[in-house]
């Protein structure tokens, strides 16, 4: 018995002896790397070492901002109202839309394909969809997270003091708008797995591969169309001085698209529409694609048709067709990548758009003079 004990007792002091040896032919290694070497001249140590020293990336002015701009977000009691009306009008429409989603398959089996997609379209009629509910709230929480992006620094005195630190001027602007949009990311992100792992233990059917990658592309839809209306909120916030200005500006913007834009191109319509008695099948296709180019002027519009047709695979074409197009196509769900494709101008119009805004406002924030409460 001690002859067994005093040979795991050699075993283990030359299994510490390998261990040692191997650090130290390591350490040997890395000291004869020139990126870990000592620099000469300045005796700092490692690139590790120097910027533990001076803070490194992890301290420069524009990290900070983010970090307290997402702070200030988070607790803010505005936003703590935004994200609770969204949450429960959007838990609503998933129960009414999963009691839909039971019936439909003790009913009829074949009801089981893209399951998880029909949470988001699917209403018993009582609440609107989950996209329509999106589709109108959305904005809301973009103009609520950037009315007073800036003009509230201004009428508070702070931005003076911001821009008297070693900072550019645009890295504020940047910065809150990374901030914004970083929180409306992660609580979407939040909200969509939290809806597909809910789907999955309530429906029993598990999302599949294509699922998953439209469910995905579904959120950053969102986050576009989202990102649109935060970007227009920021041009009102620069542009006016008072945030309850800048507040019914987006407002009033947000109104006049959901509900005034419809009603003007319906005027619109019965003006321009050829004359059913004489018109031909060119004249009715060329009034149709007239019209339609005129309502994807909306950001609704185009938030509208991108996500459904990403969560409906059976919508194949978004356009008027002749009876000779449709002839002989069959009925069939569209493929991941060509429901990507179809969606793609819509898609390029919200980054469009909210690229625009985003400019505007940051060439109308470095010309503004910046000097106490001015």
């Amino acid at each position: 018995m001690n002859k067994e004990a005093a040979d795991l007792k050699h075993s283990r002091t030359d299994l510490k002896g390998s261990l040692r040896r191997l650090a130290n032919s390591v350490r040997e290694w890395l000291r004869r790397q020139p990126l870990f070497r000592r620099s000469e001249g300045e005796g700092r140590g490692s690139v590790f070492e120097r910027s533990k020293e001076s803070g490194g990336w992890r301290t420069s002015p524009f990290r900070v901002l983010v970090r307290k701009e997402i702070s200030d977000h988070i607790r803010s009691w505005r936003f703590m109202l935004l994200l609770g009306i969204i949450l429960l009008t959007c838990i609503a429409s998933l129960s009414t839309a999963m009691n839909s989603i039971q019936e439909a398959i003790q009913s009829d089996s074949s009801a089981n394909e893209f399951v998880i997609l029909k949470m988001f379209t699917l209403s018993d009629g009582t609440l609107p969809s989950f996209i329509s509910f999106i589709g109108f709230l959305g904005p809301l929480l973009g103009i609520g997270l950037g009315f007073d992006a800036v003009n509230s620094e201004r009428n508070k005195g702070t931005l003076s003091r911001i821009m008297a630190q070693p900072l550019h001027r645009d890295a504020l602007l940047n910065a809150k708008f990374v901030a914004s949009l970083s929180v409306i990311s992660m609580m979407f992100l939040m909200l969509g797995f939290l809806i597909m792992a809910l789907g999955t233990i309530i429906l029993g059917i598990p999302p599949t591969l294509e699922e998953f990658l439209r469910m995905i592309s579904f959120i950053f839809i969102i986050i576009f169309y989202i990102g649109f209306w935060l970007n227009l909120s920021i041009l009102f916030s620069v542009r006016f001085r008072q945030p309850a200005t800048s507040a019914l500006s987006g407002i009033s913007v947000w109104l006049f698209f959901s509900f005034f834009y419809d009603m003007i191109l319906n005027i619109v319509s019965k003006g321009i529409a050829p004359n059913a008695g004489t018109a031909t099948v060119e004249d009715i296709v060329g009034f149709q694609n007239q019209m339609l180019w005129l309502s994807r002027l909306s950001p609704y519009t185009l938030f509208n048709e991108a996500t459904t047709t990403l969560l409906m695979p059976s919508v194949r074409n978004l356009g008027p067709l002749t009876t000779e197009q449709v002839y002989g196509a069959i009925a069939s769900p569209l493929p991941f990548g060509q429901s990507l494709l179809l969606v793609w101008p819509q898609v390029t119009g919200l980054i469009a758009l909210t690229l625009i805004c985003f400019a505007l406002s940051y060439v109308l924030f470095l010309r503004q003079e910046i000097r106490g409460r001015s």
